[in-house]
Parts: structure tokens; sequence; C-alpha cells
């Protein structure tokens, strides 16, 4: 028995390990496009799109290459737009099918892209658009399925959920490493082939280390998985769930009734918490949700921005300078790498009362969300620097901006990831993780109209809109406080019917 146990112990770590370097090295990488942008420029992808002005004396002109600028800026707002647009359907694909159809579909989806790209010419530039649009949706798939793995460590929960987010952010410096070895005569062709091949081991990761259906949070001692002679003990999510569903209805209700009155409070005592089982529409109503969505949606739309927009901002800064611009947008890349050195920090604030005991009458779900509270405001916070450095005309400058960029943009997609599995069931995390990620997704297409007034009315120069942007993300801190004040109000409701329970005891009342 005890062999079996090992067993069990092994094949957790081998699924933690290969998911790590499956988030690392293909999830993430669409978001790196600052590094693609710099070798298909040099290829010559919509090359066509450049026209030369002819000076006022005839013989000095220059290149006008805003054209190509808008059209790479609009693959990036497509395909960023399509990776959290589609999470709506891809979170509901898990929760219904599972774990095996859901990666699948993202080995589909991400080979498809790959090969396209491989196959692309500067003549047929526009297989860009399905190429990364594929990339991306694919590689927010897998990260979606590796979120589950944090449920087979239950103390380090969150932590593994932020380390896979920031695996994801970092595996944009894949990209980087194409763009070296472009200039070392690899042609961009035969590194996307190498992609394609790669997607033999997410096939097998697919059979032999993950599982059917789903992980259950807090699994049991001999829970398995994947490939096995033996029928694997799964267990069913939501009998798993039903305990903490109960805790959390309580906190879902009181905050969707202020939204909605129809929605009826969950019942007191031990049966109540066996019997409820929080509906998805009062998570979506709740005001965990709402202001969730509005602190991820504006740090998406800036983080957003500043990717499609960077190649073009560096050329403004340094004075359209080829070399500068190569050793700035390799600066980006290689901070990149820094996201899974990041992200975990996040996850041991929200973890950090783990293994202490609970206060009296303080469920789990209570202990999680106080220790969220620091977390979000730390991201807001971050969020708000990086904006205002992002905003600042100063080349040099940008080395900070660049790592306040992958730091905050670490702690935002594995803090919201990890704040949704704490404040909801787990039975609607792929719904509910979905939902927030393609309305976020509506929201950040406000990047290409940004881009199309910088370069239009305010004739390159982004200063009004950074500084809008900016104030826009005061609005991010609205979360956490909200949070912060949640946990006092509860903690409160908690202390005064503590009280009343040891005057009850101790002046029980009178019999008559």
């Amino acid at each position: 028995m005890s062999g079996c146990k090992s067993g069990t112990r092994l094949r957790y770590r081998l699924t933690l390990a290969s998911g790590m370097l499956e988030c690392l090295c293909f999830a993430g990488v669409v978001f790196g496009y600052a590094s693609l942008v710099f070798v298909l420029k040099e290829d010559g992808y919509f090359s066509q799109l450049c026209i030369n002005i002819t000076g006022t004396n005839d013989t000095l002109s220059r290149t006008d290459c805003s054209g190509q600028d808008e059209q790479f800026s609009l693959v990036f707002t497509i395909a960023s737009f399509l990776n959290n647009f589609l999470c709506l359907l891809n979170g509901y694909l898990f929760d219904r099918c599972g774990t095996m159809a859901t990666r699948l579909l993202a080995v589909s989806l991400y080979t498809t892209g790959t090969l396209l790209v491989a196959f692309s010419s500067a003549a047929y530039s526009v297989l860009l658009f399905p190429a990364l649009s594929c990339i991306a949706v694919g590689g927010i798939l897998l990260l979606l399925t590796n979120m589950q793995v944090g449920n087979l460590f239950p103390a380090h929960r969150s932590t593994v959920i932020t380390l896979y987010s920031g695996a994801f952010d970092s595996s944009s410096a894949v990209f980087l490493i194409m763009k070296v070895l472009h200039e070392q005569g690899v042609s961009l062709h035969a590194s996307f082939l190498f992609l394609s091949i790669c997607s033999i081991i997410h096939l097998l990761r697919t059979f032999l280390l993950m599982p059917r259906g789903h992980i259950p949070y807090h699994p049991s001692e001999y829970y398995t998985y994947g490939f096995s002679f033996k029928k694997a003990n799964t267990y069913n999510v939501e009998e798993l769930e039903r305990m903490r569903a109960g805790a959390m209805a309580r906190d879902l209700q009181e905050s969707s009734q202020q939204m909605d009155s129809t929605v009826p409070p969950p019942q007191d005592g031990s049966e109540a918490q066996d019997s409820v089982k929080v509906s998805f529409r009062s998570c979506v109503l709740s005001w965990f949700f709402l202001w969730h969505l509005l602190w991820l949606s504006i740090m998406q739309l800036r983080h957003y921005l500043f990717i499609g927009t960077l190649n073009p901002m560096l050329n403004r800064l340094a004075n359209k300078d080829p070399a500068l611009v190569s050793q700035y947008t390799n600066a980006f890349a290689f901070t990149q790498l820094c996201g899974v050195l990041c992200a975990p920090w996040n996850g041991l604030i929200m973890d950090r009362h783990k293994g202490k005991p609970l206060a009296p009458g303080e469920t789990e779900q209570d202990a999680d969300l106080q220790s969220s509270s620091l977390s979000l405001f730390l991201t807001s916070l971050q969020c708000l620097l990086f904006s205002v450095s992002a905003s600042t005309p100063l080349l040099p400058l940008q080395y900070l901006t660049f790592i306040l960029q992958v730091l905050n943009r670490s702690f935002l997609y594995g803090g919201n990831a990890a704040f949704i599995s704490i404040a909801f069931p787990a039975y609607h995390f792929g719904k509910l993780y979905g939902l927030m990620m393609c309305l976020s997704a509506v929201f950040s297409l406000l990047q290409y109209p940004c881009f199309a007034l910088v370069q239009g009315a305010l004739g390159g120069d982004p200063l009004f809109v950074d500084v809008a942007l900016t104030l826009l993300t005061l609005l991010v801190f609205i979360h956490p406080i909200y949070i912060f004040i949640h946990c006092r109000k509860v903690a409160q409701q908690r202390k005064e019917t503590d009280t009343v329970a040891t005057v009850s005891s101790t002046f029980p009342k009178a019999r008559l």
C-alpha cells in the first residue's frame, strides 16, 4: 500500500513538473509578439503598406510604415481578443467534457497555428491573422487545464496556480529565442515547424499525466489518473466540493442580494451545507464577480496596448535606430523570463495563512479571501506604477517599465485564477474563468481605437492616451478595498455571534 502511495506522489510531481514545462515553453508564446514583429518586418511581412514620402527639396525622403505597424497591431488585437473571448466557450467545454477533450482541442489549435506561420510568407502575410489567433487560443486552453494541478497540493494551491501563470507569461521569451536564432541564420519557418513537432509532447502528457475528467480539490490519499492498467480512482468534483459550497453560498448570496433581491438567502445549519449548490447565476450577479471583472479588464487593457504598440513606441523614442530598437526589444523579452520567478510570490502571499489554525467560526474560504485582499491591492499598485512609467517618454526609463510590466502581469493573471478558485465553487471554475476572460476581452478591444487615435489625430504621440489610461487604472483599487471591507464585516459578525453564544450559555433562559 505504501508503494502505491509513493507511486501516486511521484505521478503528482511529474504532472506538476511537466505542466510547468508546458506552460513555460508553449502556452503564452503569443505575448512575445514584440520580438516576433521585429523578425516579421525583416522578412517583409506587410511591407507593401510602407510608402516613400519625398521631402520638400526633392532630395530627402523617408519611408512611412504606419500602415504596416497598424496591421501588426491588428493581428495582435484580434489574437488577444479571441484568446480571452473564446474562454467562455472553452470554460464550458472544460467543465462539461473534462480535461482530455479540452486538451485535444488545444493541441489541434496550437498545431494548426504554428503550421500556418511555418508555411506563410511575405506574399501571404494575411495568414498571420488565423495563425496567431489559433496559437493564442490553444495556449490559454493548455493553461486552463493545467491550473487544476494545484488541487493536488491543497496547502500550496494558490502558489501552484500563480507559478503556472508566471510560466505562461515567461513563455513569451520563446519568440525572443526565435529572434536570436533568426539573426544567426535559422529561418522563422524552421522554428515554427519545430514548435509543431513538439505537439507530440502535449499529446503524451494528455494521455499519461492528466485525468480524463477533473482533478478534485482535496483529493483522496490514493486518487490516481492518467494511463494505468488498473481503473483510476477518480471522484466526482461536485461531491467533494459540497461542503465547501455551503460556506461559499453565504458570501455569494449576501453579495448578490445587493444586486438582485430575487436570490434567496441560504439556509443555516449543516443540512444547508450538504444541500446548497451555489448557482452559476448567483456567482455572476455577485459583487465579487463584478469588481473582479473591472479589476481584470482595466489592467489587461493597459498591458495589451503596451505590448501591441511596443515596437512603434520604441521606434519613436529611439529615432528609428534599428540597433537601439533591437536592444530594447531584447531587453523586454529577457524580462519576460522573470515572470516565472515573480508569480510564485503572489501565491505565497495568498497561501501565507495555510497551516495556521482558523479563528473560531472562521471558514477556510474566509481565511483565503482575507489573504487575497493583500494580493489584489499589491497587483493594483504595481499596475499604477507600470502605467506611470510607460507614460513617461524617456527611453532609458523603459527598462524600469519592462520590469514593472512583467511583475504586474505575473501577479495579474495568477491572482485572477487564484481568486476565482477561492471565491467561487470549483464546479463553476471553468465557466466563470471563461466568462471573466470573455468579458474582459470585449473591453480590451479598446486597444485598437486607442492605437488608431494615436497614429491619427495625435500624430504618433501617445501621451494623452497614456494619461487617460493611468487615471482609469485608479479604479482597480475598488476591488481590494471591497474585499477588505467584506472580510472585516464577516469577522465582526462572527465576533458578535460568538459573544451572543457565550452570553446565552452563561445566562440560559429560565423555563416557564
